[in-house]
This record gives structure tokens, sequence and C-alpha cells, in this order.
């Protein structure tokens, strides 16, 4: 499979969007209790296979400026690209958006509750509420609004 120009472009700009997102949003984007904006992003690869490595190095790029260390660098991003992936075979849209909450909630939660000190389950329902508003009040709509505005340019 060889990636087109503009599959590059659109990738690469999910990745930017991704960690600007993340950043601009910083006080609330880290720690135990937190409300990604940015994750609202995570429905895209249900339009554009190149948003999952997009998605990948965006929070990769977050998870660096972040302060919550390595873990966070190498499990957070991990999730966001398992996340993606899976996000991507969903046969619909409720599926699409169920699939960042619950890697998040289990891998997000787990390390979280592990740096917190907290207990898992804490970590995993604050982690799963923020990434529930995200995806499901933020996300679902944009993949709507992108697909009426006619910006699905499908071409992979």
């Amino acid at each position: 499979m060889t990636l087109k120009p503009l599959a590059i472009t659109r990738g690469a700009v999910i990745a930017a969007l991704y960690a600007a997102l993340v950043l601009a949003f910083q006080p609330i984007s880290f720690g135990a209790v937190q409300f990604r904006v940015a994750e609202a992003l995570t429905l895209l690869p249900v339009l554009w296979i190149e948003a999952v490595p997009g998605l990948f190095v965006g929070c990769l790029i977050a998870n660096i400026s972040g302060g919550l260390g390595l873990i966070d660098i190498f499990l957070g991003s991990a999730a966001t690209l398992a996340a993606a992936a899976l996000t991507r075979f969903a046969p619909n849209m409720f599926l699409a958006a169920a699939a960042p909450v619950a890697v998040n909630a289990l891998v997000v939660g787990g390390y979280l509750s592990f740096i917190a000190d907290m207990p898992f389950a804490a970590a995993a329902l604050y982690v799963a509420s923020g990434e529930a508003m995200a995806c499901f009040a933020l996300g679902i709509p944009l993949v709507n609004a992108i697909k009426r505005a006619g910006l699905r340019f499908k071409n992979n």
C-alpha cells in the first residue's frame, strides 16, 4: 500500500491537531481526573486510515511534553494506537466511540492508579468518563460534521 501525498498530509495535520489540543488544554489533559478535548479526534479513523498513525504520533508528542513520564509516553501512546486501530474497524459509530473509552479506561486508568496511588476502579472510571465525553459528545458530532461537509475524500 502506497500512501498518497494527501493521506500523508492529512495524517500529519491530525497529529499536529491532537498534540496542539492536548497542550492547549494541558491543565485538564493530564492527571488522575482528565478530559482530553483532543480525544474527539480518535474517531477520525472511521473516515481515514491515516488518522491511525496520525493520532499515535500526536499523542506521543503530547505525552512527551506532558510531564507524566515514560509510562505515559509509551503506554498512553500505545493505548491511543490500539484504540485508533479498533475504531477504524468498528462496525458503527457507537462502537467506534466506545473503543477509545474502553482501551483508555483500562490502560491509562491502570497506570494512573499506580502513579496517583489510587484504586484502579476509580482511576479507570475517571478516565472513562472524560474519554466518553470527548468521544460521544465531541467526536461523533465532529465526524458527522465532516461527512456533511463532504470532506471525506475517500482515497484508501
